[in-house]
């Protein structure tokens, strides 16, 4: 299996781990495999779900120095359930039950497991940058604490993220730094890419939704999670994700490509539109991002569009695969309080805005909400609509008691080696 960069035609080829390593491939571009591979015939879900996301992931894998590896690293990275929640013939997809009560647990610990057995197997050191709106930097943050031949950059931005989330960010030591950005998070990312393009900084990946490291397991569990919706169901899987920087659209959309048995995917987005933009007037425009309630989606120029485009090139054949939707702030607020009334079901903001889109554009009468993260992490937006307090996850609960360690810095990637 070889990868290549979505901006080269017939250029330079890489190995899986090689791309894991560089997080970004040399002309700037995002690794995509050459080919996409099919669903292995020996797929089962009689060994766990842990095992199943191995199976799904193993094809991009062969011939590369972690094949041997690769079952280990999925045993003791996915160590925690992929539950369904199903009522009234609707079901979520919970996929927050990680160390940081997040989706993001998925790919930040493979990437973790991965990277250090590739570094200590090399004797090479290696510094992560990570710009995070949310729950990625506190999910790499835990992943990548203590982990040998690592260190970690965490940048969000100032005043942008939850106060739960803020605490997953900074209650870190060792070899993980947080900075507090004064900007948005399209100026955090924007300043690990320009790093990443300085020919004087060297050592550096990503473990943002761009490293493919990231992307794989979320594939994965897209295998897996369709697989036990045909099981249960006899159809194919309708998903509806929310969505940010489309990274965990983008894994659904090669699970799709390999074969799962997924009939079509939806994205619901909030007041940052891009892609809903594009969508409509066939002209694709980054912007600077919106602070909305679901804050982790709050991208206005998101990385993994450039994977969608080497899949669906012009505006016609992307119009065709990719549906989107946005929701309000509002929105997200009825939705949650709406859910809670109807069930006692709590869900948080990011996941209201998959539930508003299913409720107000899948006519499908089966289909799948993705639960990004745990409603929690969101106290301060979900409590007051509900009118109770909600239990906090262990995990999250041992990190609030942290001291915070963060530096303020300007939006300038030359202060994070200053």
């Amino acid at each position: 299996m070889r990868f290549i960069s979505t901006r080269s035609e017939g250029g330079e080829f890489f190995s899986a781990s090689d791309a894991i390593l560089k997080g970004l491939a040399p002309d700037g571009g995002l690794f995509i495999p050459e080919n996409i591979p099919s669903i292995p015939d020996t797929f089962t879900l009689t060994k766990g779900s842990w095992y199943a996301l191995y199976q799904a992931m193993l094809p991009y894998f062969e011939g590369d120095e972690l094949e041997g590896d690769l079952e280990e690293i999925c045993r003791n990275a996915f160590n925690f359930p992929i539950p369904f929640h199903s009522e009234n013939g609707k079901d979520t997809l919970e996929l927050y039950f990680g160390p940081t009560a997040a989706f993001k647990d998925f790919g930040a610990r493979f990437l973790a497991f991965s990277m250090e057995k590739l570094l200590s197997r090399r004797n090479e050191e290696i510094t992560i940058l990570v710009a995070t709106s949310g729950d990625t930097g506190g999910a790499v943050a835990s992943a990548f604490h203590s982990r040998r031949n690592l260190s970690v950059k965490v940048l969000f931005p100032k005043g942008r993220v939850a106060e739960r989330q803020r605490m997953q960010l900074t209650g870190w030591d060792g070899n993980v730094s947080s900075y507090e950005v004064d900007g948005s998070f399209d100026d955090c990312q924007r300043m690990v890419k320009e790093a990443f393009m300085d020919p004087e900084l060297k050592g550096l990946s990503s473990a943002n939704s761009i490293n493919l490291g990231r992307l794989l397991p979320q594939m994965a569990y897209y295998v897996y999670a369709s697989s036990v919706y045909k099981l249960k169901y006899g159809e194919d899987a309708v998903f509806v994700i929310p969505s940010g920087n489309v990274g965990n659209a983008t894994g659904a959309y090669w699970a799709k490509a390999m074969g799962a048995p997924i009939k079509r995917i939806v994205l619901a987005v909030n007041a940052n539109k891009p892609i809903t933009d594009y969508l409509e007037s066939g002209e694709y425009r980054p912007r600077a991002s919106v602070k909305t309630l679901a804050n982790a989606m709050d991208v206005g120029a998101p990385s993994n569009i450039e994977r969608l485009f080497s899949m669906f090139p012009d505006i016609d054949t992307f119009r065709e695969n990719v549906s989107a939707y946005s929701v309000s702030d509002d929105e997200i607020k009825r939705t949650i309080k709406e859910v809670y009334d109807e069930s006692g079901y709590v869900i948080c903001p990011h996941t209201a805005c998959g539930e508003r889109v299913r409720r107000d554009h899948v006519q499908e009468e089966h289909s799948v909400v993705v639960s990004t993260a745990h409603p929690a992490k969101f106290n301060d937006i979900v409590e007051p609509l509900i009118g109770r307090e909600l239990a906090i996850p262990r995990t999250l609960f041992d990190i609030m008691h942290k001291k915070p360690v963060s530096t303020e810095i300007e939006a300038d990637y030359h202060l994070l080696f200053s």
